[in-house]
C-alpha cells in the first residue's frame, strides 16, 4: 500500500502523535488516517469526510479466560463514575443531557467499546471528555460492583443472587440461538478466549470477585492496549488534543493484548449438547450445526475469497449448499449460524438447520460434505462469481445508516482488523483486495480450492448436535436453589449481618442524589430551530394514457437507486392474517418464466434484492381507522435498471404452484419467529397490553404478535396434513394479490441528480404495460375478539418482560406532545432507579404510541413480576407527589428531540419523508409537533397524569418463563401459550 504521509502537512499534526499513513477511499469518500501515540503506542483510525455526525469509540482487547463475565460487567461498572465526574451514573445521565445520536457500550467475544455519535460539536466535546474518564480513570466502586454485576440479599431471611448483568445473561443465555453459539465455542476453541462467554455464564458469574474486576482493569484497560477510533468532519489535531489532555498524557508504556491461534484438532469431532426447552412435545427442535475453524482474518486475500465461497455456496436458495438444507426435509430452516465469520482472530465458517431431529445428525453431515465435494470438483460458473461480486460492491458502496449511524457502521466493520493488529483499510478500501482476488479467479479452480483445503480437507471441523431437554429449566433452577441453601446453611451471624448492610449500603447509595452540575451538558437553546427534512421532487409518468405521480428524491446515493411501489390498500387485505405471508412470499418464490431457483439468482445478479411490506399509521385523527400502504421495494446500482423489469416481474407475475418450496418458507418463517421471541419479550407484552386501545393496534396484535405465531403453526398443520385445506390457503393467498393488483398506484424514487431521467423513462417503459385484472369481491376476515383480560404468554426464558398500557390521545390532540414528553420523564426520573438500579432488571421504561394511541409502562429481562408493576404505580404518585426539578423536564425534551433530529442515510432521509407525508405527517406537521414538544411543561405533564392515569385500570400484559404460571394465576393473569 502507498504511504502518502506526507499528503497532510506536518505541522497539522499534534506532537504527541505520529501519521503512520492516510488513504483515500474513492467508494466512501473518505479518507483514512491511522496515528500512534508516541508514548503509549495506542492507535488512532480517523475516518475523515464532510459528514457532521461525528462518531467517537475507544476499544480494549479484553481476553477473559473464564465465564465469570469480568469484561461485560466491567463495561457496566466503568460508567458508574469516573476520577472528574465522581458521579453514581454519568452514562445514563449523560443521555438525558446530550443530544446523542448514539451512545452506548458493547462486550464483544474479545473487545470491550465505548462508542457515541452526535451532530452537535459542543455535545461531542462533552461526550468525549466523559467516554475518556469513564475508560481510562474508572472509580470502580464496589457497590456499583454489586449492583451492575452480582450481590447477595436476603429476602424473608432468606439469601437471593441479584445484580443486572447477572439477570441480563439469565435472559440472553435462555435463548436457544445463545446456547448453540456458547456450547459451539466451547468445542471449536478449545484454549483460546473464544472458549468462554465473555458476557458472563449465569452460573459463574456467581464466582466472580469485586478484586478479580479490579485486576481486569488494571490489565486490560491501558492505552497501551486501546484502539481508538473516529468519524466525520472533526478537526484532527483538535481530536489529539484532547486525547491527550484528558488522558493519555497520564500513561506510560503499557503491555500490549496479541491474539495467539487456537490449538488445532486433527480430526473432525462430533458432540451432542441440550439446551433448555420448556414444552412437552420436543420434536422437530433439535438443532445441527457445522463449523471450521479457518486461518487468521487478518489474511486478507483469503478473508475475501472466504466470503466468495460464502456466497457460492449460501448466497440465496439457489445456491448449492443453501439449496440442499432449504429442500432435505432434516429440518424446519436453515440455522441462525451460517456462512462466514471475520470477527474474530481467526475466522470460522458454519452451516446448520434447526426444526430437526437428534437421529439425523450423520444424514446432515454426510449431506453437507457431499455437496461441498461436489461444488469442489470443478470450476465455478463464472456468471455465479460476478453475481456474488457484484452483491460485494453494492454493499461496499451503499451509504447506511438507518439503524446504527453510518460512521459508526464503517467503525465496526474495521473493528476486527484494527484489534487483531491487523489492517482495517483493507476492510474499507474493498478495492484493492478485490484486484488481487480477481487475479486469483484467472484460475478456474482457485474457489474451488479454497472449499477443497479450508472446508473438506481441513480436520478442525465440529459438528454440534443441539437436543432440547424439558427438564433443563429445572435443573438450573434446583442448582442456583442448592447453591443459596449450601450458602443460608454455611453463613455465620456475622457475615449474615455484613450481608445486610451491604444491602442497606447499597441501598443509601442509589439513593443518594447527584450532583448532576459536575456533569457538562447541552440546554435546549442548543436544539436546532428546524427539523430536517428532505424535497420531494413532484413527477409523473404515462402509464397508458394515465398520469400516475413519482416522489422523486435527489440524494448522495454513491451510485445506487432505490425504487419502490406504493399501492394504497384497502381495509380487507390489511387486516388479512395472510397477508403478511403473501409478502414473505414474494421474491422468494418463481414469478413468470423464472421458477424461483431462476429468481433468487436473477436478484443476485442485478440487484439488491426485492420485496414486498406494509407502511401502517393510525389515520391521524381517528384510531379506529389505519393509513395503510403497500411497498414494493428494489435497490440497484444505477447501470443495473433491469431491476425494475424484475420487481415488476416478480410481484405481478408471482407464482402459486410450487408447493413444496411454499411449505419450506411457512416452515422457515415458523422456525425463525420462534428463535426470536425471547430478545423481543418487552415489545410483545407492550403489544399485547395495548391491543385494543386502536385499530392498527389491534391489527398489529392479531397479525404480527404472539397470536400470529400460534395460528402459523396451526396453519402449516393443517395444510401439510390437508389437501384441500392447502389449496384453500393458495385460494386466499391468490385473491389477495388480485385485490393488491386492482388498487391504484404511486412511485418512490431515490437517486443522483444526473441519473433521475435516465430512470424516469426505463420506470415507465417497465410499468406502461398493464394486463387487465378482474375485479373480485372483498376478503372475508375474522373478527378480532376484544377483550380487556390481563394476559400473560409463557415462552422459553428465565426472566420477565412486564407492561401495563393506558388508553391515550391520537397524535393530533393537544396533549399528544405532553404524552411524548411524559415517558421519558418518567423514565429518567423514577423507573430507571426502580427498575434497572433496584429491580435488577436489564431496563425499563414509558413511552407514548400514536399508532396504538397508548401509553405503555415496561420492563426488560426483569428478574421481578408484581413488583415491578408497583413500580409502574409508583411513577404515577412520584411525579404528582414529590418534588420535581426543572432539569428533569428539559432532560426529557432533549432526549425526544435528539431522536426527531437523528439522521439517517440519504436513502432512507428520503423514504422516511415520503412515508410521513403519505400517512398525514408531512414536514409542517412534524415542525408543529417539535414546537408543542418544546413548549411543554411540567404542570401539563400532572394534568394528563391526572386525567388519563391516575385512578384508571391499565391492562397488563407479561411475556414470561412457564416457571411462573401459578403465580401469574394468582395475580389474576389470563395464561396463553404459543403451542
Amino acid at each position: 500500500m502507498t504511504n502518502t504521509c506526507s499528503n497532510l502537512a506536518q505541522n497539522t499534526i499534534h506532537p504527541a502523535f505520529e501519521l503512520v499513513r492516510q488513504q483515500f477511499i474513492d467508494a466512501l469518500s473518505t479518507t483514512v488516517y491511522e496515528f500512534r501515540h508516541k508514548v503509549t503506542g495506542a492507535v488512532h483510525y480517523h475516518l475523515a469526510n464532510d459528514n457532521d455526525e461525528n462518531v467517537f469509540l475507544v476499544a480494549f482487547r479484553t481476553q477473559p479466560m473464564d465465564s465469570k463475565g469480568e469484561a461485560h460487567i466491567l463495561e457496566h461498572t466503568a460508567l458508574c463514575g469516573s476520577k472528574k465526574y465522581p458521579v453514581r451514573d454519568p452514562f445514563f445521565s449523560m443521555i438525558k443531557r446530550s443530544l446523542n445520536t448514539f451512545m452506548n457500550a458493547f462486550t464483544a467475544a474479545d473487545w470491550t467499546a465505548y462508542p457515541f455519535a452526535t451532530q452537535n460539536k459542543k455535545d461531542f466535546d462533552n461526550l468525549l471528555s466523559v467516554y475518556l474518564d469513564a475508560a481510562f480513570f474508572a472509580n470502580l466502586n464496589q457497590l456499583d460492583f454489586l449492583q451492575e454485576g452480582i450481590r447477595v440479599e436476603f429476602e424473608n431471611d432468606k439469601p437471593v443472587f441479584k445484580g443486572i448483568v447477572f439477570n441480563e445473561m439469565k435472559g440472553a443465555c435462555s435463548a436457544p440461538t445463545d446456547q448453540l453459539y456458547h456450547k459451539l465455542a466451547q468445542h471449536l476453541y478449545p484454549q483460546t478466549t473464544y472458549h468462554y462467554n465473555s458476557g458472563g455464564d449465569p452460573k459463574d458469574i456467581l464466582d466472580l470477585s469485586y478484586q478479580e474486576l479490579l485486576d481486569f482493569y488494571k490489565s486490560h484497560y491501558h492505552p497501551s492496549n486501546a484502539v481508538f477510533m473516529t468519524f466525520g468532519d472533526a478537526d484532527i489535531y483538535d481530536l489529539h488534543e484532547k486525547f491527550e489532555q484528558q488522558a493519555l498524557k497520564h500513561f506510560e508504556k503499557g503491555h500490549t493484548l496479541y491474539s495467539v491461534p487456537e490449538k488445532r484438532l486433527t480430526q473432525p469431532i462430533q458432540v451432542n449438547e441440550h439446551y433448555a426447552m420448556d414444552e412437552d412435545d420436543l420434536s422437530q427442535k433439535t438443532y445441527h450445526v457445522l463449523s471450521w475453524l479457518l486461518p487468521e482474518t487478518n489474511h486478507v486475500k483469503l478473508r475475501l475469497g472466504m466470503r466468495l465461497v460464502e456466497g457460492i455456496l449460501l448466497e440465496n436458495s439457489a445456491a448449492p449448499l443453501r439449496n440442499y438444507l432449504e429442500t432435505s426435509k432434516l429440518g424446519q430452516s436453515t440455522g441462525p449460524l451460517m456462512g462466514t465469520d471475520d470477527s474474530n482472530f481467526e475466522m470460522t465458517f458454519y452451516c446448520g438447520i434447526q426444526g430437526s431431529e437428534a437421529d439425523k445428525a450423520d444424514e446432515f453431515e454426510q449431506g453437507v460434505m457431499a455437496i461441498l465435494k461436489d461444488v469442489a470438483s470443478k470450476p465455478i460458473d463464472r456468471d455465479t462469481i460476478d453475481a456474488i461480486l457484484h452483491q460485494i460492491e453494492l454493499h461496499q458502496r451503499e451509504v447506511d445508516g438507518d439503524g446504527t449511524p453510518y460512521g459508526l457502521s464503517l467503525i465496526f466493520n474495521g473493528m476486527s482488523g484494527a484489534i487483531h493488529h491487523g489492517d482495517p483499510i483493507t476492510v474499507w478500501d474493498v478495492d484493492q483486495a478485490l484486484a488481487d482476488v480477481k487475479q486469483e479467479l484467472e484460475d478456474p479452480m482457485w474457489l474451488s480450492q479454497l472449499i477443497q483445503t479450508y472446508l473438506i480437507d481441513n480436520p478442525h471441523r465440529v459438528r454440534l448436535t443441539l437436543i432440547p431437554d424439558n427438564q433443563q429449566s429445572q435443573r438450573d433452577r434446583d442448582e442456583e436453589q442448592a447453591r443459596l441453601d449450601q450458602l443460608d446453611r454455611s453463613l455465620s451471624p456475622e457475615q449474615r449481618e455484613q450481608i445486610i448492610q451491604q444491602t442497606e449500603a447499597l441501598k443509601q447509595h442509589q439513593a443518594t442524589p447527584d450532583d448532576l452540575e459536575l456533569l457538562p451538558k447541552v440546554t435546549l437553546a442548543d436544539i436546532p430551530a428546524e427539523l430536517k427534512h428532505a424535497d420531494a421532487i413532484a413527477e409523473q409518468i404515462d402509464l397508458d394514457g394515465q398520469t400516475v405521480p413519482v416522489h422523486l428524491y435527489h440524494a448522495g446515493t454513491n451510485g445506487l437507486f432505490y425504487q419502490q411501489v406504493l399501492i394504497h390498500l384497502p381495509d380487507d387485505v390489511v387486516l388479512s392474517p395472510y397477508f403478511n405471508l403473501l409478502s414473505m412470499l414474494m421474491g422468494e418464490v418463481g414469478a413468470g418464466e423464472y421458477d424461483y431457483l431462476q429468481l433468487q439468482q436473477q436478484q443476485t445478479a442485478i440487484s439488491g434484492g426485492v420485496g414486498m411490506g406494509l407502511s401502517l399509521r393510525s389515520q391521524i385523527d381517528d384510531k379506529n381507522q389505519i393509513s395503510a400502504f403497500l411497498t414494493l421495494t428494489t435497490k440497484a446500482l444505477n447501470h443495473h435498471v433491469a431491476a425494475m423489469d424484475l420487481l415488476k416481474t416478480a410481484f405481478t407475475e408471482m407464482r402459486f404452484d410450487e408447493k413444496d418450496r411454499i411449505l419450506e418458507l411457512l416452515q422457515q418463517r415458523k422456525a425463525r419467529w420462534q428463535s426470536r421471541i425471547s430478545g423481543s419479550g418487552h415489545s410483545y407484552a407492550m403489544q399485547t397490553a395495548q391491543r385494543n386501545m386502536s385499530a392498527l393496534a389491534k391489527r398489529d396484535y392479531q397479525n404480527t404478535g404472539l397470536p400470529a405465531l400460534r395460528w402459523l403453526s396451526q396453519l402449516i398443520e393443517d395444510i401439510q396434513q390437508d389437501e384441500q385445506r392447502y389449496h384453500d390457503f393458495v385460494q386466499k393467498l391468490q385473491q389477495i394479490h388480485q385485490r393488491i393488483l386492482q388498487s391504484s398506484k404511486s412511485f418512490l424514487l431515490v437517486c443522483e441528480t444526473q441519473q433521475s431521467d435516465q430512470l424516469l423513462q426505463h420506470l415507465q417503459q417497465v410499468w406502461s404495460q398493464q394486463q387487465h385484472i378482474e375485479q373480485t369481491t372483498a376478503i372475508q376476515n375474522p373478527e378480532f375478539v376484544e377483550d380487556q383480560q390481563d394476559q400473560a404468554w409463557l415462552i422459553q426464558t428465565n426472566v420477565q418482560f412486564c407492561a401495563s398500557a393506558y388508553p391515550a390521545v391520537d397524535i393530533v390532540h393537544p396533549d399528544a406532545a405532553a404524552f411524548m414528553v411524559l415517558g421519558p420523564y418518567l423514565r429518567n426520573g423514577y423507573l430507571h432507579g426502580a427498575i434497572r438500579e433496584q429491580g435488577g432488571a436489564y431496563g425499563g421504561g414509558a413511552g407514548y404510541d400514536s399508532n396504538a394511541c397508548a401509553f405503555r409502562f415496561y420492563s426488560y429481562r426483569d428478574p421481578r413480576l408484581s413488583e415491578t408493576f408497583d413500580d409502574f404505580n409508583r411513577a404515577i404518585d412520584w411525579l404528582l407527589n414529590s418534588e420535581q426539578q426543572d432539569y428533569q423536564l428539559e432532560e426529557a425534551i432533549l432526549g425526544l428531540i435528539a431522536s426527531m433530529d437523528k439522521p439517517g442515510s440519504p436513502a432512507g432521509e428520503a423514504i422516511t419523508a415520503c412515508y410521513a407525508a403519505l400517512h398525514g405527517r408531512d414536514h409542517d406537521f412534524r415542525q408543529h409537533l417539535r414546537q408543542s414538544i418544546l413548549a411543554v411543561t411540567l404542570s401539563d405533564l400532572r394534568r394528563i397524569t391526572k386525567q388519563y392515569l391516575l385512578d384508571q385500570h391499565p391492562v397488563r400484559a407479561v411475556v414470561a418463563p412457564a416457571s411462573r404460571q401459578e403465580e401469574l394465576l394468582q395475580l389474576g393473569f389470563n395464561i396463553q401459550k404459543i403451542n
